[in-house]
């Protein structure tokens, strides 16, 4: 069937797949990981968690802007409560990086005006042409605390009046890490880290006795940088895949473990 092959792009064979998304944002690939075949092994690798002060990123929200960027679902789900009377601005451009930032915005209740074809990160939300001239216009980020410096620091390059609405922030989870380690090898075949911070973290999670384990176990990242990270870090097989969302990320799984084998 159809339906069947999307799904199942390959066997996967029993393998255990380490799923390291958010707890809240993991079930959608951990049901692809076993509609292949494959089982899901449940281990986030960070928590997204508000701001302790949510004020500063209220009062922005409120102001005027000819341009608001949602860097992830998590900005989207986080900013909401903050909006004035909890609902999207109307006559404000919207923008956002990914399909999964895309989804979360039309389910508070706006289709985005702005998105990028194709790997959906900054530099391709950056190569948009409505973005190439932002002389005198103000313009809003959406995002946790921290987080990468490209997309603004280019922004205020091309002329933008910019500003960051911190909404939540990453924490390290508490975890049952010895009893992931002594199952390793028979629970775990391959993993996933769907960003850098998910990298870091993970290491710092496994820690020393589990290191060897980690970059023995081939990996799937999601972006050129994390892929690069990755293998300076010493991971004997790590693979891109071609973009964050669930199905990429079982494409690239199944490129692991050999030549597809169709449902």
């Amino acid at each position: 069937m159809p339906n069947d092959r999307i799904l199942n792009p390959c066997d996967l064979a029993g393998r255990g797949v380490l799923i390291t998304r958010p707890a809240a944002q993991a079930e959608g690939l951990c049901r692809l990981v076993e509609a292949a075949g494959g089982r899901a092994v449940r281990f986030p690798a960070v928590a997204i968690e508000p701001v302790v002060d949510r004020e500063p990123a209220r009062k922005l929200l409120a102001q005027d802007w000819d341009l608001i960027l949602f860097v992830s679902r998590n900005a989207v789900e986080h900013a909401l409560p903050l909006f004035p009377n909890r609902r999207l601005p109307a006559e404000f451009q919207l923008g956002v990086i990914g399909a999964a930032t895309a989804q979360a915005l039309i389910l508070a209740g706006r289709a985005p005006d702005l998105m990028p074809a194709g790997r959906f990160d900054s530099e391709s939300l950056l190569a948009l042409p409505e973005l190439e001239d932002l002389d005198g216009r103000r313009v809003l980020i959406v995002r946790g605390v921290g987080g990468r410096g490209l997309l603004g620091d280019t922004l205020v390059e091309r002329g933008a009046q910019l500003a960051y609405a911190e909404v939540y922030r990453r924490a390290l989870p508490v975890t049952d890490v010895a009893s992931l380690l002594t199952r390793w090898r028979r629970d775990v075949q391959l993993t996933t880290a769907t960003s850098g911070e998910v990298l870091d973290n993970l290491l710092t999670l496994i820690g020393r006795n589990g290191r060897d384990l980690l970059l023995d176990t081939p990996l799937v990242v999601v972006s050129g940088r994390t892929e690069k990270a990755a293998m300076r870090l010493g991971f004997g097989r790590v693979e891109l895949a071609d973009g964050a969302s669930d199905a990429a990320v079982l494409a690239a799984l199944c490129r692991l473990v050999g030549p597809f084998h169709r449902a």
